[in-house]
């Protein structure tokens, strides 16, 4: 049997562990926005540019969102978390 003593610092290290999971996961949702954003203007400027509106904007927009998720799976899979 453990003592109330020996459980506070698991409990603590599992509170960490919830805390740090969770800034990761807004981190990395955080980023995805941005990059999306940015993208979006970016695809917005050579549409404009070259008069083919919607394409290069829509393009990049699912590129940079593609590209969040592979770099999220490979943290995953860095950390023992994916497949």
């Amino acid at each position: 049997m453990t003592t109330p003593q020996e459980d506070k610092p698991s409990l603590k290290r599992q509170k960490f562990t919830q805390l740090n999971s969770i800034l990761v996961l807004s981190a990395w949702g955080l980023a995805m926005v941005a990059s999306s954003f940015l993208f979006l203007y970016l695809g917005y400027l050579v549409d404009e540019l070259l008069g083919t509106t919607p394409n290069f904007m829509l393009a990049s927009f699912m590129l940079a969102v593609g590209l969040c998720i592979w770099r999220l799976y490979k943290e995953a899979k860095k950390r023992g978390l994916g497949m």
